[in-house]
């Protein structure tokens, strides 16, 4: 199962990376996450990981296994052996702004069964996310 949604937010790249990227105040301003924490000292990179609380969802520790500065990070857990994946891509628009992706994805023996149980749950969170980040970075 691979859910994604895009996003276009008229705020600078910069601007869309700092807030991405500071993971621990997404709940700050997405209802879909009720808390963020890094594990690790320093800032979000490959291998940091990342303890999340969502409502209705067990708390899950979350690995960063790609971190590209500026660009994109993807983050795995895995949970009653599926593996879930997220992406999170910003691409430039001509013109100004970005779109930003984001993209969830699981594997494994009980993906199928899990997506059944909770695929509509994942596609509205990417999407209230996705919306929440536009209204975020494009705050004054």
């Amino acid at each position: 199962m691979r859910c994604e949604t895009g996003v276009a937010i008229d705020a600078p790249a910069e601007r869309v990376w700092q807030v991405l990227t500071d993971v621990e105040r997404w709940p700050e301003f997405t209802p879909t996450m009720t808390s963020v924490r890094l594990m690790d000292d320093g800032p979000l990179g490959t291998g940091a990981t990342v303890r999340i609380k969502q409502p209705g969802i067990p708390r899950l520790d979350w690995v960063v296994t790609e971190f590209r500065p500026g660009v994109s990070f993807t983050w795995e857990t895995i949970t009653g052996g599926v593996t879930i994946s997220a992406a999170h891509v910003i691409e430039p628009r001509a013109g100004g702004g970005v779109t930003v992706v984001l993209g969830v994805g699981r594997t494994g023996r009980l993906a199928p069964l899990l997506t059944l149980l909770g695929g509509r749950r994942t596609r509205r969170h990417v999407r209230v996310e996705a919306e929440s980040l536009k209204r975020r970075c494009e705050a004054r």
